[in-house]
């Protein structure tokens, strides 16, 4: 016998299933918004984001502080650029990566909050 609670009902809430499809959002939505947890799924590139949610770092930095190669860091940055979670700024020969809004800021504190809670 299970411990998880099972619904023995055979009764559908239409206006309730109705209710929600209203307001599903797009297959491609749903498509987009797993591809952005994925990037939080790698232990490389949560130390990188909590890097760059402390301070703008170039790959040299980050590469020190994580005991990596620049190839390896290098590597993980493009994914996260490309999912429109760290950006980039130029000076001189250097770049220095940070997390690209105070959005990617939030998600990343209230993973913390919720592990910690």
């Amino acid at each position: 016998m299970s411990d998880s609670p099972v619904c023995d009902c055979e009764v559908i809430h239409a206006s309730i299933v109705s209710e929600v499809q209203e307001i599903m959002p797009e297959l491609k939505d749903f498509s987009d918004l797993a591809t952005l947890y994925k990037m939080f799924s790698d232990g490389t590139r949560l130390k990188i984001l909590w890097a760059l949610h402390c301070h703008e770092m170039c790959v040299c930095d980050l590469a020190v502080l994580l005991n990596m190669t620049k190839s390896a860091i290098s590597h993980q940055l493009k994914s996260l650029r490309l999912t429109n979670l760290v950006k980039t700024r130029k000076e001189a020969q250097i770049v220095y990566y940070s997390l690209a809004d105070d959005h990617v800021n939030d998600i990343f504190e209230k993973g913390f909050e919720h592990i910690h809670e």
